[in-house]
């Protein structure tokens, strides 16, 4: 059985949900994009091997804190000289001037380093800073707010994971873990037969793969209405796509009255301004595109210290 990964502490998630292969594997396109087959000429015309240094990489603007354990394995990846020392923990909060890591060793092997260090973790904290604006805008209501596969490709472990560093919520991670029944997969299924279809597709589904959950989108409050007529258990999400709030809290009344376990997933368009008034109409479950595919880096640098002698 699948974990929840809703559920997991970040340092537990992260071992979980990030596969240390395709880790490997970005980090490894990224040093061939910015390194080649020369590596670093500037450093290597310029920088002594034996200038031994101390450095830190510093928040430049306030967020939230992501992807230290992927830049602990760029920085030591490659070599063994280069010592880490974390002075803050993801899904904390920093400010500007905050030192997230420290480090020590030849100022040769840090520099080639540096921009993908700083690119990685700008991408992740501005992921976890947004999440964390969306999840503070809908405090005080039911709504979890919650991520979807609008990621970058290579990316979506990572994306997802600096989603709950933000105190987001986990959606499926892929095509493979949850049943997600859309428009587009019910195109030739006739209107009159839309809910026996979808209940016998689910429970094969059910039956063939471990799933996480099993989910529906709905364009009307028609369609919601065949979806309710499912015997309970079937279905655990119905997914309202592109509702007015009027026909949310609508969707909200008729799922209570007739099946009042089954969670609702507002989605489209979903900004930070109006995030707080979808949350308000009751639905369990708010999905947003924004927080990954819209996300701006957080400003961090790398500083020098000093060097040692």
């Amino acid at each position: 059985m699948r974990p929840d990964l809703n559920t997991l502490a970040l340092p537990e998630l992260f071992t979980t949900l990030v596969d240390e292969e395709r880790l490997d594997t970005l980090l490894a396109l990224a040093f061939e994009e910015d390194l080649g087959d020369v590596g670093d000429v500037t450093t290597s015309s310029l920088v002594s091997p034996d200038v031994t240094v101390r450095a830190a990489i510093v928040a430049r603007s306030d967020g939230i804190i992501a992807g230290l354990p992927v830049v602990e394995r760029v920085l030591t990846s490659r070599t063994s000289d280069l010592i880490c020392m974390l002075r803050a923990h993801d899904g904390s909060i920093c400010q500007r001037g905050d030192v997230l890591l420290e480090l020590h060793g030849p100022l040769a092997l840090m520099l080639p380093l540096e921009r993908i260090v700083l690119n990685t973790l700008g991408r992740l904290c501005g992921i976890a800073t947004l999440t964390r604006q969306f999840v503070d805008a809908v405090t005080g209501t039911r709504a979890k707010l919650c991520c979807t596969r609008k990621t970058t490709p290579g990316w979506r472990e990572l994306e997802k994971y600096a989603v709950r560093c933000g105190g987001g919520w986990l959606h499926r991670v892929g095509l493979y873990d949850a049943m997600l029944v859309k428009d587009n997969h019910l195109g030739a299924v006739p209107a009159d037969q839309l809910a026996p279809a979808i209940a016998a597709a689910a429970r094969i589904a059910r039956c063939r793969f471990d799933l996480r959950f099993v989910e529906v989108e709905v364009d009307t409050l028609e369609q919601l209405d065949d979806v309710l007529s499912i015997e309970a258990g079937v279905i655990d999400i119905v997914l309202l796509d592109n509702f007015e709030l009027g026909a949310l809290r609508e969707a909200v009344r008729r799922r209570d009255a007739r099946r009042p376990k089954l969670e609702l997933e507002a989605s489209g368009g979903v900004r930070l301004e109006s995030v707080r008034a979808i949350a308000e109409t009751g639905v369990e479950r708010i999905s947003c595109g924004a927080i990954t595919h819209s996300a701006i880096s957080l400003d961090v640098a790398m500083d020098l210290l000093g060097e040692v002698r």
